[in-house]
């Protein structure tokens, strides 16, 4: 769907003001620091924003019909284009409506950073870190900033402002200052990334700060407050884990060491990404619902195909009767499925086999044994894993009995039903015992139901 929709039209106009002179180096800076992290379209849109500002008189309204024919881009692409330049702090946007309901854009755009400042900023240079891997940054970083003039050899002498200014001035200043700042309605415009202070709840940080004892106002100084919003919005770290990242970057003097945060964020953001993954194999199907499922077939067939129908937490919430399933119990099957490489079906089939033989409770120890036997035997499909269960059945019995013998007055062995069905021929004298059994037939028609919401 189109970002611009409803947003942006060809027909709203747009002025532009240039806010702040253009470095001699900004071309260096747009193509070889700004154009990996914001793309091509977004740089070229900069530059013809830039040279319009020189060509264009006075307060000339034009369409975004000429941005589009400047760039051959749609308009969706060129909006989303300058999101990312008011993003990285290169535009900012405002919008009024005129007397004829026309929209008008106000585009103020604003000089690029240095290379040297570039590389000052801890949001701008971490993202292009990430976008050119370590040793590309690193040597970009070496070309752009080999011209600097080193310090060795050199004792600074440079006067201060009480050596030269005597005391009565400086009040004097300070008081005109405050005046002046009274009067003003505005307050300086930040440069670089734009990320709001609201991004992080600096009242809670304190106070799990000063709960550990660390002195909170030493170490939430007003630049490391700046880099403590910048990589929350770059990682999108909740509280919790930004109030780990600061804890684990204090040093023994009780100071904030910089590139200890920066690399403890960046821990945090991996293992989110990697528990996402882990997370969504909890989800996933065998295959995919079929409306209208038909009934032909043995309860046998109709169950393998509920199995493979439903995910392992709908399984998990279906046998809980709707109620939503432990955090505990979801964790244990997904790092079973993750670390065995367990199929969503056939890991159905291990939890509705593991929780009858377990009186309902699911041993981890248990599930991660059985898990490791049916991987080694290349187990990729519901009927594969059911079949196996019977044949091994004698061997998971041992197993399971290993860590119960343990228990006093066991109750009687609890099998699914399609298990029994391969057994009753031979042991046709067994019936099913009351008050012992779980029907595996009402779990069926439980998950059936599940299955056929969505249809």
């Amino acid at each position: 769907m189109s970002y611009s929709i409803g947003k942006l039209l060809p027909v709203d106009g747009f002025k532009i003001i240039r806010n702040g002179e253009l470095p001699r180096s900004f071309h260096r800076s747009l193509s070889h620091l700004y154009q990996p992290i914001v793309g091509r379209l977004a740089v070229s849109l900069y530059h013809v924003l830039i040279s319009e500002s020189d060509m264009v008189e006075g307060d000339q309204v034009q369409s975004h019909h000429t941005l589009m024919s400047y760039l051959s881009a749609p308009l969706d692409k060129i909006y989303e284009a300058r999101g990312k330049l008011e993003a990285i702090g290169l535009l900012r946007t405002f919008r009024s409506i005129e007397e004829d309901q026309q929209a008008v854009y106000l585009y103020s755009v604003r000089p690029p950073f240095s290379p040297e400042e570039f590389f000052l900023d801890d949001m701008l240079s971490l993202l292009l870190h990430y976008e050119l891997g370590k040793e590309k940054y690193e040597r970009l970083q070496s070309r752009l900033l080999n011209a600097r003039q080193t310090l060795d050899g050199f004792t600074e002498i440079t006067a201060t402002f009480d050596e030269v200014f005597h005391n009565k001035m400086i009040e004097t200043v300070q008081r005109e200052t405050e005046t002046i700042a009274k009067q003003q309605n505005h307050q300086p415009e930040s440069r670089g990334p734009v990320a709001s202070m609201d991004r992080v709840d600096f009242h809670w940080l304190n106070h799990a700060l000063k709960k550990r004892m660390y002195p909170s106002e030493q170490i939430l100084n007003g630049r490391n407050k700046k880099l403590i919003v910048q990589l929350a919005t770059l990682y999108d770290l909740s509280n919790t884990e930004l109030e780990k990242a600061v804890t684990w970057a204090i040093d023994e003097n009780h100071y904030l060491v910089e590139e200890e945060l920066k690399a403890a964020c960046h821990d945090f953001m991996k293992e989110q990404k990697n528990d996402r993954q882990r997370d969504s194999a909890l989800d996933r199907r065998e295959k995919m619902k079929v409306e209208n499922t038909s009934t032909n077939g043995t309860k046998e067939d109709q169950f393998i195909q509920m199995l493979e129908e439903i995910s392992p937490r709908e399984l998990l919430e279906d046998v809980s009767n709707g109620n939503r399933a432990s955090e505990q119990d979801l964790k244990m099957i997904r790092d079973v499925m993750t670390e065995q490489g367990i199929e969503p079906g056939v890991m159905n089939v291990l939890v509705h086999y593991v929780l009858l033989k377990t009186d309902m409770k699911l041993s981890k120890p248990y599930l991660e044994k059985i898990a490791s036997h049916w991987a080694r035997k290349n187990v990729t499909t519901v009927r594969q894993a059911m079949n196996l269960a019977k044949a091994e059945h004698q061997k998971y019995q041992q197993w399971g009995k290993q860590k119960s013998q343990k228990r006093k007055n066991q109750k009687e062995e609890v099998i699914p039903a399609w298990f029994k069905q391969q057994e009753a021929p031979q042991h046709e004298k067994h019936e099913k015992q009351e008050g012992s059994q779980v029907n595996t037939d009402d779990i069926a028609a439980r998950i059936k139901r599940l299955t056929n919401k969505g249809n």
